[in-house]
């Protein structure tokens, strides 16, 4: 780490903010203001020399770490003004009502009297940080033109930056890694002064006049945009762990079942409340907002205080109950980390009344200490400190719609399951989180071979609206991840699974045109040009995965079906491709055992795969790779299975023989050579294929138990010939 830091502590005069879409204010933003008030005003008389090296060293810095107070979202308001338009109304400024547009204005208002502090790390550069702690007492404004600013700055050792960043009362942002534009914030970059110098210059001259005959015409110049690049910023919560110790030995843990996480949280809720209410009695509203949750509204769901029961995972046979409890303080609570450690650090947790202040006795948290825990390592069992696309619930989600009682009918647990996928999406939202993307598995039974039913938890309130649940995102998330309406009483934390490599990828498919079903097969072979184009190596070699050939250039030797299957499908039956399933050879030919490198290779090639050239049918942009949905007619399981595209032979009949006998013999083959367990095979329909080309037809399949898919047969298996469906 850098040695010195450059400390720029910016305060906002009215405690408010206008600026649209970043909060911290951004690096960017403030080397802006910093620009504007060294350079402009009486100061613009200045030789440049001396600001132009100072702010180029500043924009080689690596991004500053930032400290903000807590805020809040003030009630957005809708000004109507005129629009730059007068020409729609002649030039009549008594006509100005007429173009009169709205513009919506949300300020932010802090919470607590602090400044924003920004640290920029540096090791050489000293008289130039100097330089700009002069330039830091011209800033005027930070936000719009209504933000009234003040700054000063000052360099000093970098221990000293991090020690007034950590006794900030807000959160502290840390950089990461390069972020989008039009989601993070935005730092300078080498280069970033000679663009604002550039956009500033065209602004002059943004308006020029030009002679059409007699009349005169105004030309409007965009200004070219000023030079940034975006950082994903860390602004993580304030965390407070606690292990839960016996009261009687203080050594000991004191367990309690997983299936009281409600419980548990309550009681550690309702004491924290009790206590801080008991300092602040004036705040006694707030603290009921933020820590109970009593009348809080839509803007305190990202203040409020969340309480996290901790079953103990991450071993088969780890017992798992609830050992440590962790405490969760958002980036804009005004209760600060300490004001709630202070409040719950070494307190018994035999339940408070919040009313009267008496002491309950309940059996589930009597005789039990909240301790500071002095190892916060199983946290990343819960996804602190890792990420992961893949998560399933420890204790069970709580869902708006309750699930249905006795027994249900297949077809109306699967629309049941489908409404609660639904559900859970919306739960994402609610929880911060993207929801766009995601693959949602839900069950009522857990997923660890310790873990609990979702109706065995004890949670009077979410009684019947249980259900665990798995989620596969897009890209990797970081945790913890706490989802559902009961995600400030324990309930919907899920745990980080380890990502399970794509063995059968589904994409959607999106053009110019429709492109039909007679057209599969061209679709196919540009899918297959794509892949092999993405997984050559630096040789120019192709693996046998992805082209079915030997490094000589003739069919693989053994013979097998050891390379990609690729099956445009019409999932709605509208006649038209809707999606392309790219499945791995060991998915289709159970025969096959696959290694750990075939499965990297398949998993990182077709997750790159992202836009496909198909000749006539146009270039497509194909979504994001997703696991084929278990609820999906492809995947199974099911019993009878039927042809979604023709079954063609891989055998000749043989002249003057019975066709049908001779398809149900190629079927029952193709079954045996792929490892799959031989079925009653019904033909449907039979056609015989062009210039010798044998049969093909479609079958149903019926199997002696429910096999998975999905399954393509025959001859033309590799380019989606030969697709089977789930039938019943």
């Amino acid at each position: 780490m850098s040695s010195r830091a450059l400390l720029i502590e910016v305060r906002l005069i009215e405690g408010r903010y206008h600026g649209a879409g970043d909060w911290p204010p951004s690096p960017f933003r403030l080397f802006q203001a910093l620009v504007a008030g060294a350079y402009g005003g009486r100061w613009r008389s200045e030789p440049d020399g001396e600001k132009d090296a100072a702010f180029r060293w500043l924009e080689s810095l690596a991004p500053p770490h930032v400290a903000a107070p807590p805020k809040v979202d003030a009630r957005a308001t809708t000004y109507f003004v005129p629009n730059n338009d007068m020409d729609a109304v002649d030039g009549d400024p008594r006509r100005v009502s007429e173009i009169r547009v709205g513009k919506r204005v949300r300020p932010v208002l802090l919470a607590a009297d602090a400044p924003i502090l920004y640290a920029w790390p540096f090791d050489d550069g000293e008289d130039h940080a100097r330089r700009l702690c002069g330039f830091a007492e011209r800033l005027h404004t930070l936000g719009h033109g209504v933000d009234a600013a003040f700054a000063r700055a000052e360099p000093c050792d970098w221990d000293e930056a991090e020690r007034r960043l950590a006794d900030h009362p807000g959160a502290v942002s840390r950089p990461g890694r390069p972020g989008d534009p039009d989601r993070h914030p935005l730092c300078p970059v080498s280069g970033s002064l000679d663009s604002l110098k550039r956009r500033y210059a065209d602004g002059m001259t943004k308006f020029t006049l030009r002679r059409e005959g007699r009349a005169s015409v105004t030309l409007f110049t965009q200004p070219r945009k000023a030079m940034a690049r975006a950082v994903i910023y860390d602004r993580a919560p304030a965390r407070l762990l606690f292990d839960l110790r016996a009261s009687d030995d203080m050594l000991a843990f004191r367990p309690i079942a997983q299936e009281q996480a409600c419980k548990v949280a309550a009681a550690v809720r309702d004491l924290a409340a009790w206590r801080l209410t008991a300092i602040w009695p004036r705040r006694a509203a707030e603290i009921d907002r933020l820590v109970v949750g009593r009348n809080a509204g839509a803007a305190d769901a990202a203040r409020r205080v969340r309480i996290v029961p901790l079953p103990s995972i991450g071993y088969v046979h780890t017992s798992p109950s609830i050992r440590r409890v962790l405490v969760e303080v958002p980036p804009d609570c005004p209760l600060s980390r300490g004001d709630i450690a202070a409040a719950l650090a070494n307190q018994s947790l035999d339940r408070v009344d919040t009313a009267t202040g008496e002491v309950t006795d309940d059996p589930v948290t009597r005789n039990t200490v909240l301790v500071p825990a002095g190892d916060d390592a199983m946290l990343w069992h819960y996804g602190i400190g890792q990420s992961s696309r893949r998560w399933q619930t420890v204790t069970p989600a709580a869902l708006p719609e309750p699930r249905g009682k006795g027994r249900i009918p297949g077809a109306e647990r699967a629309a049941a399951d489908q409404r609660a996928a639904g559900l859970v999406a919306a739960a994402l939202r609610h929880a911060g989180l993207d929801w766009r993307g995601v693959a949602v598995r839900v069950q009522d039974e857990p997923f660890r071979r310790k873990g609990g039913r979702a109706d065995a938890f004890q949670a009077d309130r979410f009684a019947g609206r249980l259900r665990h649940v798995e989620i596969v995102f897009p890209e990797p998330v970081s945790g913890p991840l706490v989802i559902g309406d009961g995600r400030y009483l324990g309930l919907g934390l899920m745990a980080p699974q380890r990502d399970a490599l794509l063995d059968a990828a589904v994409f959607a498919v999106a053009g110019e045109a429709a492109i039909a079903v007679a057209d599969g097969p061209a679709l196919a072979q540009a899918a297959r040009r794509a892949l092999m184009a993405l997984a050559r190596d630096g040789n120019g070699e192709v693996p046998r995965l992805f082209c079915g050939h030997e490094k000589d250039g003739r069919p693989a030797a053994s013979g097998r079906h050891e390379h990609v299957f690729i099956a445009p499908d019409d999932s709605d039956g509208d006649g038209v491709i809707d999606r392309l399933i790219v499945a791995a050879p060991w998915i289709c030919d159970r025969s096959l055992k696959p290694g750990r490198s075939d499965r990297q290779l398949f998993d990182s090639v077709v997750s790159r795969l992202e836009t496909l050239r198909a000749g006539r049918l146009g270039v497509l942009a194909l979504g994001r790779p997703m696991p084929l949905p278990p609820s999906d007619a492809l995947a199974g399981p099911a019993r009878v299975w039927e042809n979604r595209t023709a079954y063609r032979a891989t055998r000749h009949a043989g002249r003057r023989k019975d066709a049908t006998a001779a398809l149900v013999r190629d079927v029952s083959a193709e079954l045996s050579r792929r490892g799959l367990p031989s079925a009653d095979i019904e033909i449907l329909k039979i056609e015989g294929v062009p210039d010798g080309g044998g049969l093909r037809a479609w079958a149903r399949l019926h199997f002696a138990a429910a096999i998975e898919g999905p399954l393509l047969l025959g001859r033309d298996c590799h380019r989606g010939g030969g697709l089977l469906a789930a039938a019943g």
